[in-house]
């Protein structure tokens, strides 16, 4: 039970007052405490900084506090629905601690992933990415404890589902055993369970062989001016003509410059700004524009649909250009290099061939820095010293695609 001593640790945000707490407070609330929301909801903040709600409510006569979970897992919103069936309940004579406990003994591993699911949706990249959370584990880990109770999954079982794909599909298994892992975190901050079997497998899975390893297929940089000439004397449409050079020029990934948007371009200043939305380490990315780049933006502009802001459309009508259209050209013109690998040439080139920084390098490839230390030291996106990079870069594309 919570005592008044703690309560009062609290700054007063409301004394009964309805939904008295926001998201933004929420977040902003450090110091520890006990702050009411309404229904009997309190934030409670404890002096290590975790956050978790607490419900105190009169069941059947006596005063009692329910937790309803980590605070960075609970929405307010989904706390205060929590919190409004259990005073109804309580209302109605009946308990919520022996709901929820019949409720608990009945969840599954699967009920536990859906519940996950569900609270992430809003967060989804988009409904696709959300749909593949769920599928990958329906096919790998349900199988094997998908029926299990959530709080009786066991390192065994996490290793009966991915052993077997461990070496073999070691992106997937990796991706799975992470997601488990989610599941299972919210499983404790439910508190169903007080361990994550995910954390001491790591030594049991099978050690890659990592000659086996099969990385992106990638041109030699020596080879990849004949490439954009050899597209662009294909019978491909304009739009992939552009995409591919565009790609090749800017070292970007190929989603982030297939759905390139008119408005994400500054002409005047040649830069481009692709949005966090697009960028795999979800941060506003700069792109410095070559004059060959405005070039290749001009004659975008002539294929423009109408009414359409996308700068490389596909086939379809307001569709951007395609993955596999831009894929299919490489192996009809005998190119043997997937997208990807041309910002493997790009930075191969770079390493060997200039005196660019290594950071810099790594910036215009929107690499993250993985070094915690360093990465505090680098607030600077390096823009100017990547515009002279990517200069060098389309400087010796144009001396190789001159070459006979």
């Amino acid at each position: 039970m919570l005592g008044a001593q703690e309560m009062a640790t609290g700054k007063a945000i409301g004394r009964h007052k309805e939904k008295a707490l926001t998201a933004a407070t929420v977040r902003g609330l450090r110091d520890p405490g006990f702050y009411p929301d309404g229904n009997g909801l309190y934030l409670k903040i404890d002096n290590n900084g975790a956050k978790r709600w607490i419900q105190r409510l009169v069941i059947q006569g006596k005063r009692r506090d329910i937790g309803l979970g980590s605070a960075g897992l609970v929405a307010l919103a989904d706390a205060r629905e929590a919190a409004l069936e259990n005073r109804k309940l309580a209302r109605s004579g009946g308990d919520p601690f022996a709901s929820r406990k019949k409720a608990e003994e009945a969840m599954t591993f699967a009920d536990a992933a859906q519940k996950v699911y569900e609270l992430h949706a809003p967060t989804w990249r988009n409904p696709k990415h959300g749909q593949q959370w769920l599928n990958t584990l329906k096919e790998y880990a349900y199988p094997h404890f998908g029926k299990k109770r959530v709080e009786a999954v066991t390192s065994a079982d996490l290793l009966t589902a991915l052993t077997p794909i461990w070496n073999s599909r070691h992106e997937t298994a990796s991706r799975v055993k992470q997601r488990i892992g989610t599941v299972l975190k919210w499983a404790i901050a439910q508190g169903l369970r007080t361990d994550n079997p995910t954390d001491a497998i790591s030594k049991a899975l099978p050690r890659r062989d990592s000659s086996k390893i099969k990385h992106q297929k990638a041109l030699p940089y020596t080879e990849v001016g004949k490439a954009i000439r050899l597209v662009q004397a294909s019978r491909a449409s304009m739009a992939a003509k552009l995409a591919f050079e565009f790609i090749v020029l800017t070292a970007t990934r190929s989603g982030e410059t297939r759905f390139a948007c008119w408005s994400e371009f500054d002409l005047e200043k040649a830069e481009w700004t692709i949005p966090a939305s697009r960028m795999k380490a979800k941060r506003q990315h700069r792109v410095p524009l070559t004059p060959r780049c405005l070039e290749i933006l001009k004659s975008a502009q002539a294929i423009r649909e109408a009414g359409s802001d996308l700068v490389f459309p596909g086939t379809k009508a307001d569709k951007p250009l395609s993955d596999a259209t831009v894929g299919k050209l490489l192996k009809e013109i005998g190119v043997d290099a997937v997208v990807h690998g041309f910002r493997s040439s790009f930075r191969d080139w770079a390493g060997e061939q200039t005196s660019h920084p290594r950071e810099v390098l790594e910036l215009a490839l929107a690499h993250v820095i993985k070094n915690k230390a360093e990465a505090a030291y680098a607030r600077s996106d390096l823009y100017e010293k990547r515009r002279q990079l990517m200069k060098d870069w389309a400087d010796y594309l144009a001396t190789e695609q001159a070459k006979p």
